[in-house]
């Protein structure tokens, strides 16, 4: 289980929060997983208002934070670019993914997202554009891969994994 942080990023939905249909989302998707939602938060596409809620999620305990918008080529669109001023390292597997699972779903203009992951220390930030649909897809991704990525992050040696059906005698042992 971890504890996830929410940072949605728009203008439309800061001024009629009513209309945030992520947060509802993510909750009920992360309490089905077995994680909490410790963090939530809407912010205008402003810098500090954005770093500050990324802040304050991870001050609130989130191994997890997720912000939703600001992944496109616009130039409202920053919070791809606050975060990854902020990480340690990316991990460009995830948006890599994200982008193939989205064009898979039909989402051509999803070459243009910037969608991204990265670590903050021992923290694990993500990017996703701010649609729902969007959001649900990123979140799904970081839930098949978060608990390996917080072991690591925290330093933990990889444990070896058998994969079956793969290599040399179909033994397909996995060594680091």
């Amino acid at each position: 289980m971890a504890r996830w942080g929410l940072v949605v990023t728009s203008d439309r939905v800061k001024e009629n929060p009513d209309q945030d249909e992520t947060t509802p989302m993510l909750r009920r998707l992360l309490e089905e997983h077995g994680h909490e939602l410790v963090y939530a938060a809407i912010a205008g596409n402003d810098p500090v208002e954005i770093l500050y809620h990324v802040a304050a999620a991870l001050h609130r305990g989130a191994e997890v934070v997720l912000v939703t918008g600001g992944t496109g080529p616009n130039p409202h669109d920053i919070s791809a670019d606050l975060v990854s001023r902020i990480c340690d390292r990316i991990l460009p597997g995830v948006g890599e993914e994200f982008r193939r699972r989205s064009l898979e779903q039909g989402v051509a203009n999803a070459v243009l997202s910037r969608a991204l992951a990265c670590s903050f220390r021992d923290r694990l930030l993500a990017v996703s554009p701010g649609n729902p649909g969007a959001a649900r897809l990123m979140a799904e991704l970081l839930l098949g891969v978060v608990d390996h990525a917080l072991h690591q992050l925290r330093g933990h040696r990889h444990e070896h994994h058998k994969h079956h059906g793969h290599g040399a005698g179909g033994h397909g042992e996995h060594r680091q």
